[in-house]
């Protein structure tokens, strides 16, 4: 192309790419964030069908929820930031109300009492609290001047408390963990001051042996010991963490093939298609096949945070931080407990893991980033 052809075709280039912009701020949708979700659909999906045994109608089951995953978020993308802020306290509360039902109406599955069943329809309140806590925190916060105060940070942390305690009774430490951190990390990102986090630092430490004696239940006793040493139950407790192992340490830098892991096809490896679904992904893509993965996921939280750094308030800055840096949680504990550095609580890896539920509120989350990321601009004018 000659210079001349160039100089030409940059006023169309620019024009083509204004369009897109209007268009994207119209239907109120981040297509960089958009296409990055629908390539880890693609990718949850191939693996979930080796992951399942060749289950077609599993597959199709998550591709529905995935159908429903995306029409929430293009409907939550909708909602006005600042009406999502007015209604903060809505959503606290009722999702505080609907883990209270959980513990007096709540199903018992798998000896822990996490669901609600309205008809036909079975969910997780503890899910919506996922959204409903950054949301009620960075509208909190976001009233007042920041960093905040030790008043406010006293309220915050009263705030992550209650639901966090309703969920570990279920018990469900996994959701648990991730509820506390999203309301965490908006305090985190409000400009806490160091000083109080040297205090949580202390705290926290100075709590470990009374959490550990009379508030973790047995068996997550036992998953803390079985991940410092798998060994020492190899046939029982052990045996999760040492069967995932040995599929991440089979596939090597290029994996075994799509469909052709041993682990997973002959049964070795329980709850491939859940908790553990990386350890099929490792085995039959290898190195290169997590180091992608691992890249859309990075590409994903950077995107997340630079939606909160173009954010027109603060209470869009903190959502947008907090649900982004939530996000990164999510799949360090995943790949944690699946390669054996932190116990395993029980956290799916996001948009690969066959869910429904979760995958519903993971994309309500990235609705909420799409309505921040496309605010319109307040016009600034200057006071006479």
């Amino acid at each position: 192309m000659s210079k001349q052809d160039f100089l030409r075709r940059m006023p169309e280039a620019a024009s083509a790419f204004s369009r897109r912009a209007r268009l994207a701020e119209r239907l109120h949708i981040d297509f960089f964030l958009l296409l990055l979700l629908m390539l880890l659909t693609v990718i949850g999906l191939t693996v979930l069908y080796s992951a399942s045994g060749h289950n077609l109608p599993s597959v199709e089951k998550q591709g529905t929820f995935f159908v429903i995953a995306y029409a929430t978020m293009f409907v939550v993308a909708q909602v006005p930031v600042d009406f999502i802020r007015r209604t903060a306290p809505f959503a606290y509360v009722g999702g505080v109300v609907l883990l209270l039902a959980v513990t007096i109406f709540g199903d018992i599955s798998m000896g822990a009492q996490r669901w609600l069943q309205i008809g036909s329809f079975r969910f997780q309140p503890s899910e919506i609290m996922k959204l409903a806590m950054p949301i009620t925190v960075a509208a909190y916060l976001s009233r007042g001047f920041l960093p905040p105060r030790f008043r406010q940070v006293v309220i915050v942390l009263g705030l992550i408390g209650l639901p966090t305690a309703l969920i570990i009774e279920q018990p469900d430490l996994g959701t648990s963990i991730l509820v506390a951190t999203s309301g965490v990390m908006v305090l985190f990102f409000s400009g806490l001051l160091w000083r109080y986090i040297a205090a949580a630092v202390v705290m926290f430490g100075a709590s470990l042996w009374p959490i550990w004696h009379f508030m973790l239940h047995d068996y997550q006793r036992q998953r803390v010991l079985t991940m410092l040493d798998p060994t020492q139950d190899p046939l029982g407790t052990g045996w999760n963490i040492i069967q995932s192992k040995t599929a991440i340490g089979s596939g090597g830098l290029s994996g075994k093939g799509w469909m052709e892991g041993t682990q997973s096809r002959l049964d070795f490896l329980p709850e491939g298609h859940t908790d553990f679904i990386i350890a099929v992904m490792s085995e039959e893509f290898g190195l290169l096949g997590v180091i992608l993965l691992l890249s859309i996921y990075a590409m994903v939280i950077i995107r997340g945070l630079m939606i909160a750094v173009n954010s027109q308030n603060s209470f869009g800055r903190l959502l947008a931080a907090s649900i982004s840096s939530t996000f990164f949680v999510y799949v360090f504990v995943n790949m944690g407990m699946v390669s054996g550095i932190v116990p395993v609580v029980g956290v799916p890896l996001p948009l690969i893991s066959q869910g429904g539920t979760a995958i519903v509120a993971l994309f309500a989350g990235f609705g909420l980033l799409m309505a921040i990321s496309t605010e319109k601009k307040r016009v600034m004018t200057p006071q006479a």
